[in-house]
């Protein structure tokens, strides 16, 4: 099932309430989901490759705590920032500033991904401390989406709640 933008995320707390959640594609609902996003984002850096080395550690750890604790939403929320420090890291390698699409997201597409009809931006040179950051993102990101415990967490989760 897609991610359902209509919730109320200022309210709903999602460990209480794991059914609504939603898995969505790639990293919808990294930036909305509480109190997931408020525990994971302090750790979420990706500037140099010794910064995110040490960010993807910290948050894969929290993927395994949330694991161990049998909270599927937590380990998913975990595995989207990390896959969120993979594509930023590669954005900022392949554009200077980090701006990949020409003009502001529309409004009714605030905190959706995409390009929603806006051109991409020319590439600039690579950055290669950037790749090297988003190649150690790439690793973990690997390693979580793999991790036997959360795909059986997954298959789970999508069989109760069917999404």
């Amino acid at each position: 099932m897609p991610f359902d933008y209509t919730l109320d995320f200022r309210t709903t707390d999602f460990r209480r309430h794991p059914e609504l959640y939603r898995v969505g594609k790639g990293e919808q609902g990294v930036l909305l989901v509480e109190p997931y996003k408020s525990e994971i984002l302090p750790h979420w850096r990706f500037r140099t490759p010794e910064v995110a080395r040490e960010s993807s550690e910290q948050i894969y750890q929290l993927f395994l705590d949330y694991l161990k604790a049998d909270d599927f939403v937590g380990a998913d929320m975990a595995r989207k920032f990390i896959q969120m420090g993979f594509t930023r890291a590669r954005r900022y390698a392949n554009h200077r500033g980090g701006k990949k699409y020409d003009g502001p997201v529309p409004a009714d597409k605030k905190g959706q991904s995409g390009a929603h009809g806006r051109a991409e931006l020319p590439r600039s040179p690579e950055d290669p401390e950037k790749a090297a950051a988003a190649a150690i993102f790439k690793a973990k990101w690997d390693e979580a989406k793999h991790h036997p415990e959360y795909v059986r967490q997954r298959a789970e989760f999508e069989a109760r709640y069917g999404k």
